[in-house]
């Protein structure tokens, strides 16, 4: 297969690292290139990958088709506006941005300009792999807990727009349903929420990126039986009659399942080159965000969320 596609990886930390490794022995694209305000972060990515630096932005998609936004969430909304502006295909890490008129923005250039806009959601393709959503039923309950140590990472936005948003978008496509009430309380780092949504189910979620050990859990209570997932060790406690697996042997293992970063990739790609819409698209990443701003508000978060990207450039 051509290679047809160049694609630029935008933020050159941890996760524009993984991203990076994903487009550099792709089948149908090339690593055209590495963008960072810092040269020498960018530089160092690119020098792993045999290809470009780029600390210029509009250098940088002037040598791309298609761009992976995974610089810091207050970056996401500017550098995303401009890559859709000059018809650029974008793939942009959650949260897709800090508010929801900026989503909208986003939304609306990726259908003027007739390109793929996708969200960084990948928890969806697991949980797709392993059946969680067959059930046509919704559940009566669901518990969620997602919790880590501090890292430095993703700490310009709260806890609910960086840990929470993940099993808020599970709970989304599960039920296709709205918060009809929210409680919450927390703060930047740890937020706990009580929601009723418009079908019934009662949603109780927590996430802190202060925890002693990681957990990474949901528990769905049904009519007929509980559901327990663990998204650590990808195991399935099922007493509910659904046939759910997450026993896959080596030789089985769908590559949502064992690499939901690289089958996004590929999700990406094939998007692109078939013109078709990405199953986890820029309104499923401006319906989480919606959901976790409410959230922020119910537990007394007055965010005031600045995108901070051309500053930092001209820094």
């Amino acid at each position: 297969m051509t290679k047809g596609i160049n694609v630029g990886v935008a933020g050159a930390g941890v996760f524009g690292g993984y991203h990076a490794s994903k487009f550099a022995d792709h089948p149908a694209a090339s690593l055209a290139g590495v963008f960072d305000i810092n040269q020498s972060n960018a530089q160092n990515l690119a020098n792993k990958f045999s290809t470009k630096a780029f600390s210029r932005f509009a250098d940088f998609l002037a040598e791309i088709d298609a761009v992976i936004i995974a610089v810091p969430a207050s970056d996401h909304f500017e550098l995303a506006r401009q890559a859709l502006a000059a018809g650029k295909h974008v793939f942009i890490e959650k949260p897709i941005a800090l508010d929801i008129a900026d989503a909208d923005e986003l939304i609306a250039l990726a259908s003027k300009h007739g390109v793929v806009l996708q969200t960084g959601h990948q928890e969806r393709y697991v949980f797709e792999a392993a059946g969680m959503f067959s059930r046509k039923r919704a559940p009566l309950k669901i518990d969620s807990i997602r919790c880590t140590s501090a890292n430095g990472r993703c700490e310009d936005v709260s806890v609910a727009l960086d840990l929470m948003v993940h099993d808020i978008d599970l709970i989304r496509h599960m039920t296709k349903a709205e918060i009809e009430s929210v409680s919450a309380e927390g703060g930047a780092h740890d937020m706990s929420a009580d929601i009723m949504l418009t079908n019934g189910t009662v949603v109780s979620l927590k996430a802190t990126r202060r925890a002693t050990s990681p957990e990474r859990r949901m528990t769905l209570v049904y009519d007929d039986g509980v559901v327990e997932f663990d998204f650590i060790r990808r195991e399935i406690s099922n007493s509910t009659p659904a046939p759910l697996t997450a026993n896959f042997s080596n030789d089985d293992t769908p590559l949502a399942f064992s690499d939901p970063l690289k089958f996004g990739a590929n999700e990406f790609v094939s998007c692109i080159c078939d013109n078709r819409a990405p199953h986890v698209s820029g309104l499923d990443g401006r319906e989480a965000l919606k959901w976790a701003r409410h959230i922020e508000g119910a537990a007394g978060i007055a965010v005031e969320y600045k995108d901070e990207a051309m500053e930092r450039q001209r820094a």
